[in-house]
């Protein structure tokens, strides 16, 4: 492969890296404005070129091989840093700009954080794009760094080396009930007790993208480690589940806040507000100087970050 590294055009390196991100042949051709056949050629070129197929057929689409693997992820990021280097621009002109940036959130997220931002894309970016494509939190990292997605929003850990991180939120989880919900005993307050909340079935929720053990390890300081009668996947399930039953919800606080009035809902502290869950953005290294990239992370920040969160 080194020996004859001055004959491979830049541009097939191009069109591997799309290939690799999109799956696809005709959407890779589509974002580098590449007719199909053109870019089947420059596939070609690259697997006569590696002496390796590269991608091979699979039901979701085109799978890369070990290689395509091992190369792509770092293709991607110098062919970035290459650009920002080429470009030297300090600017991202919003209102002009095309960009598609690829998110992963849960349900939660979706319901907390994209309103907001979907709002302030069509004020200030009208011909940007955003989808969201949620990757389990103990994948976001290897996402971040296979540049599969862009940016990732939730309870998440600090990452890996190369993943830099920016802490938006803490807060603590609280208890949500239906209006006519009352607590098996008499409270004072708000706030539940430990023994109200061993009497009461729990509904928890476990999202794929924000897997994370916070709420359990809280019940187990408890003591109520066998409490929860109901797991749902989705965050979105509860709060009908909640008002039509007699079950109790743990959840987090800005959930529960941001129900608003829209459900008959009633919030209670819980005995021991700790841990407190961290909602951070993520986001590859490689992505902290791209102008488009800050761009966004500026408004992720401007809507969501709270005065209150410390900079970890």
């Amino acid at each position: 492969m080194a020996s004859n590294f001055r004959q491979l055009d830049l541009n097939l390196l191009r069109v591997l890296c799309a290939v690799y991100r999109t799956g696809s042949v005709t959407e890779a051709g589509r974002q580098l404005a590449l007719s199909q056949p053109a870019t089947s050629n420059a596939l070609a070129r690259l697997r006569g070129h590696f002496g390796d197929e590269l991608f091979v057929r699979s039901p979701r689409g085109l799978h890369p091989t070990r290689l395509a693997q091992r190369i792509a992820p770092e293709l991607i990021a110098q062919l970035r840093a290459l650009e920002a280097t080429v470009t030297a621009s300090d600017t991202f002109e919003a209102p002009s700009s095309h960009e598609h940036w690829r998110l992963s959130m849960s349900d939660l997220g979706e319901m907390m954080f994209l309103p907001a931002l979907a709002r302030a894309l069509r004020e200030h970016a009208p011909h940007c794009r955003l989808s969201n494509s949620p990757v389990p939190a103990p994948q976001v990292g290897a996402a971040l760094v296979a540049h599969e997605i862009d940016l990732a929003i939730g309870i998440l850990q600090p990452g890996p080396r190369g993943i830099d991180h920016e802490l938006l939120f803490e807060e603590p989880f609280v208890a949500m009930s239906g209006a006519h919900w009352a607590p098996p005993a008499s409270v004072t307050g708000t706030t539940l007790t430990v023994a109200q909340l061993a009497r009461s079935p729990l509904a928890l929720a476990s999202p794929v993208a924000t897997l994370h053990d916070g709420i359990d390890r809280l019940l187990d300081r408890l003591g109520l480690d066998g409490a929860a009668v109901l797991r749902v996947r989705h965050y979105a399930a509860l709060p009908d589940i909640v008002s039509s039953s007699d079950l109790l919800a743990v959840v987090p606080q800005a959930f529960a806040r941001s129900l608003g009035t829209r459900w008959a809902l009633r919030v209670w502290a819980l005995p021991d507000a700790g841990p407190h869950y961290a909602v951070r953005m993520m986001w590859h290294a490689s992505a902290t100087g791209d102008p488009a990239h800050t761009w966004l992370r500026a408004r992720v920040r401007e809507l969501f970050s709270r005065p209150a969160a410390a900079s970890d």
